[in-house]
């Protein structure tokens, strides 16, 4: 059975590029860094955001950028503080899929090695919910 997740792992071309991405928008703890010792295939760093441990491995970076992504929950009262973390770190923004009212609010960015992220605002259950409503109007 599965108990949870229990990390992610990335890997980017710039370990300290990444670092400051992760700390500079997710406010993420940095743990552990390998330096030039490394236990693993590469040199790595670990990072606690939001009770979530990422981790980074130097590497080659994606060779092109696609919709797969990770999605992070943030608040709505928080959104537009987010948008500006973003911005100071010269990110690029993907303009946000088209939505239905009352499934919640996202912000999609690419880091350096072409890794999609999403910040959104709504949950699995508003989600669903709105839906339902949807299909309900259909019917």
């Amino acid at each position: 059975m599965i108990e949870g997740l229990s990390h992610m792992t990335f890997v980017v071309s710039d370990l300290e590029r990444m670092t400051e991405i992760l700390t500079g928008i997710f406010g993420a703890e940095e743990v552990y860094s390998s330096g030039d010792e490394t236990f693993s295939v590469a040199r790595e760093k670990f990072f606690v955001a939001g009770g979530l441990w990422i981790a980074i491995m130097e590497g080659e970076a994606l060779p092109e950028r696609s919709y797969n992504h990770i999605a992070f929950k943030i608040d709505d009262s928080d959104f537009d503080l987010y948008l500006e973390r973003i911005r100071r770190l010269e990110l690029d923004m993907k303009p946000p899929r088209p939505r239905v009212e009352g499934e919640g609010r996202s912000i999609y960015f690419y880091d350096d090695d072409n890794h999609m992220f999403e910040l959104h605002t709504g949950t699995l259950a508003d989600r669903l919910s709105r839906y339902a409503k949807g299909r309900e109007a259909a019917e």
